[in-house]
């Protein structure tokens, strides 16, 4: 598997040099200072890989294009910014990068209460509390009927849990989630947040999810014939958030993607922490389902509690059997150079690591600091080592870093 390290631009705390030191060979980027649903200009996009390659570096994934409101409603300036995305793949091309991870989350990207909950081992992580949640939602924010969406149960527990919020708990709840994580689409104020959500209103997951395949079954073509593979990035947390439809956060989500478009440019982001937040998902398989057309890989760990909430764990400890998942990977990646396809190595990341050491007293985008990905890349690498030595019909290579 290639090792590959997200890498936000030159505004990134971590830099390049520690991505080398890391020992990653590939990179993960994307143009964040034109995040708006316009055009990448080519120029623009050769400027960041030369910016890569100048450290010694190969841009191995765009993440991500940003998909405008307009194509997940289909409404307003839908062609203009179809159009536009079709732009970006060309860019994304004439650059020599040949995956584009993406997502189709309305409004919301990812999302999490807590950017720095303590750890036992006295390190900080990410955390979604799913009471906290419930409390933003019905008693900051205000959602209008937002009560349906709650059981009885959970509006009494948000309630009570509001009350004992201080007033710079609310305001810190509310920035964590809506103001923009790292790579995000969207920052919003609470005005405009409501404004966003209210487009939405009615808007069913058939409605979404149509709305997916008719933007698929204009981009994919482009891309096929670009050379290109997009790889969706399933819904993190892979539920309903404001009421809004989430599409891309079960197997039989991904199956209908599938089967509604039938390419192999047509393909996956397999997150591990993304689908192994739902109990309900059997991750292992789902990666020996789908491994075909995964073209990406986040090995990201999360631990769920009973309530549904869940925060994000030491890669090889938690909910998911990651030794497993790996292990699936390689026989896929061994699979594809029997058959002598193209993209023999898939690429993946460690993902949100830990808040360790001296990045708890530097700058450090949440989920993205330098230690606790060098930690969690470093056990992956192991694992990936190991399982390529045991195995032998992974024998043939058994080398971790090409």
């Amino acid at each position: 598997m290639k090792e590959t390290w997200r890498w936000f631009g030159p505004q990134d705390p971590v830099s390049l040099d520690h991505v080398k030191q890391a020992g990653a060979t590939g990179v993960v980027s994307a143009l964040h200072h034109l995040y708006r649903g316009e055009a990448w200009p080519v120029e623009e996009v050769l400027k960041r890989k030369a910016q890569i390659e100048a450290a010694g570096l190969t841009w191995s994934v765009v993440e991500s294009i940003p998909i405008h409101n307009s194509i997940k409603l289909q409404t307003g300036p839908v062609r203009q910014f179809t159009d536009a995305w079709k732009d970006s793949l060309a860019a994304v091309a004439r650059a020599g990068v040949r995956i584009v991870c993406y997502n189709f989350m309305p409004v919301v990207d990812w999302t999490r209460t807590d950017l720095r909950w303590r750890l036992p081992s006295t390190g900080y992580a990410l955390r979604f509390d799913v009471t906290d949640f419930a409390a933003y939602d019905l008693f900051i924010l205000q959602r209008p009927d937002s009560e349906k969406d709650y059981s009885a149960d959970r509006v009494a527990a948000a309630r009570a849990r509001y009350k004992t919020m201080s007033e710079n708990r609310r305001d810190e709840l509310e920035r964590n989630i809506i103001a923009g994580l790292p790579g995000a689409e969207a920052s919003y104020n609470r005005s405009d947040f409501k404004n966003s959500l209210a487009q939405y209103s009615g808007l069913t997951s058939a409605d979404l999810r149509a709305h997916l395949i008719t933007f698929l079954s204009e981009v994919a073509p482009v891309a096929q014939e670009l050379g290109l593979r997009l790889a969706i990035h399933p819904d993190d947390p892979p539920w309903s958030l404001f009421g809004l439809p989430r599409i891309v956060s079960t197997a039989d989500d991904i199956r209908a993607i599938f089967k509604a478009l039938d390419t192999t440019t047509n393909g996956l982001t397999f997150c591990v922490g993304s689908f192994g937040v739902r109990a309900d998902n059997d991750l292992l398989t789902m990666v020996s389902e789908f491994a075909p057309l995964i073209h990406f890989v986040h090995l990201r760990q999360v631990t769920r509690e009973p309530d549904g909430s869940f925060y994000e764990a030491e890669h090889l400890r938690g909910s998911s059997d990651m030794v497993g998942i790996i292990s699936a990977l390689l026989r896929e990646e061994s699979r594809r150079r029997l058959e002598g396809r193209e993209d023999q190595e898939v690429p993946m990341r460690p993902d949100h690591g830990h808040l360790l050491a001296d990045d708890m007293s530097r700058p450090a985008n949440p989920g993205y600091s330098l230690v606790g990905r060098l930690k969690g890349l470093a056990e992956l690498r192991g694992v990936i080592a190991g399982l390529k030595y045991g195995t032998p019909e992974l024998k043939l290579d058994r080398s971790t870093r090409e």
